[in-house]
């Protein structure tokens, strides 16, 4: 009995000592101004005045929070310590610069929280290493331009989020990269409502026909539409687009340093991204289609009055032809009795002779 207690004894104290050195590697492991937690898997290194992603974060960390600090730029591979994360706050920092491979090694995260940074625009290659991205905030930044596509990690992404932007324009093809997303957060941006943002505008339509939720799109330009909501304009209002002609972009080439609008008119360049801004809308004679409600709502006119005139005629025809067989039958009847009238009357005189 009392060598059983004696081991009993010494399991525990094995499992205390083996607690204890476990947790020990576990502060040990905890960078300097950060408090982990293992429980969770979280480490808390917000409000610290950090300058850099600190060094020697737990491996097993799947959230972590770096927000409220003073981390300027991310260099290439600056999470490989973190694998395993889900969730990474990078929000009210100074982030104006975020190297292509960032977030390399991130095969797992889900939400990434970019809000009230500098950031100016956004590389296609950015978030090529998060393919399961499900959530994307980039509020509250300085971001004037967004890249057309930007590939397969969009296509598990559910919520969008470019508030407090200086968005002019938003590609319709970037939108069609989210066939999953269900809520897509624009206002408070500077939206230039002219024919580029048409697409749009359709595809804001059916998105919210389909149960998004989206908060709407207000005009900053131009003056016509200021103050307006991009999705009350009527389609038909929208002016065609020039496009760009191969003596325009052999002048761009020749000549980068041309003043926009002047007499060798050239694409605006965007010194972040070298992409493109699309060039203004311009009028043309030729009228645009109809809405298509309108022209619907033609067609079913049209069809129901053609409808009436068919059975006006139909009607017409039938009353046509019976007034003819009746007008046949009388005069067949009216024939009938003049021959056998006749007929007696010859009778009679043939009889009358003989006698």
């Amino acid at each position: 009995m009392l060598a059983c207690g004696k081991s009993a004894m010494k399991g525990l104290l094995l499992l205390l000592f083996s607690s204890t050195i476990f947790l020990l590697q576990g502060v040990c492991d905890c960078p300097e101004k950060c408090f982990c937690h293992p429980s969770s898997n979280s480490v808390d290194c917000s409000s610290q005045g950090l300058a850099e992603i600190p060094p020697n974060l737990p491996p097993q960390t799947l959230i972590l929070h770096l927000q409220n600090n003073q981390i300027h730029q991310l260099s290439a591979l600056a999470f490989r310590s973190v694998p395993r994360l889900i969730i990474l706050n990078l929000s009210n920092n100074s982030l104006s610069n975020l190297a292509p491979e960032a977030f390399k090694g991130l095969q797992d995260l889900q939400v990434l929280n970019l809000t009230q940074n500098s950031l100016l625009s956004l590389e296609n290659r950015l978030f090529h290493a998060l393919p399961q991205l499900r959530e994307l905030d980039l509020s509250s930044n300085n971001i004037s331009y967004l890249p057309a596509s930007l590939g397969k990690p969009w296509e598990n992404l559910t919520m969008l989020a470019v508030q407090q932007n200086q968005l002019q324009h938003l590609d319709r093809e970037l939108l069609e990269f989210m066939p999953r997303v269900k809520q897509l957060l624009l206002k408070d941006n500077i939206w230039k409502c002219n024919c580029h943002l048409l697409g749009l505008k359709l595809w804001l339509e059916k998105f919210i026909y389909e149960g998004g939720i989206t908060d709407g799109v207000i005009c900053g330009s131009p003056d016509t539409w200021k103050g307006k909501n991009l999705l009350i304009i009527p389609h038909e209002l929208y002016q065609p687009c020039a496009l760009p002609s191969l003596d325009l972009g052999y002048s761009q080439n020749q000549q980068p340093n041309s003043a926009y609008g002047g007499e060798d008119t050239k694409l605006p360049e965007n010194h972040n991204s070298g992409h493109h801004i699309p060039l203004e809308c311009e009028a043309k004679p030729k009228p645009r289609p109809a809405n298509l409600r309108h022209a619907m709502a033609t067609v079913v006119i049209t069809g129901v009055v053609c409808g009436i005139v068919c059975l006006m005629m139909l009607a017409a025809a039938i009353y046509g032809c019976t007034y003819a067989a009746i007008t046949a039958q009388y005069h067949d009847g009216s024939l009938a009795q003049t021959s056998e009238s006749g007929k007696t009357g010859g009778k009679e005189m043939l009889e009358s002779s003989t006698a």
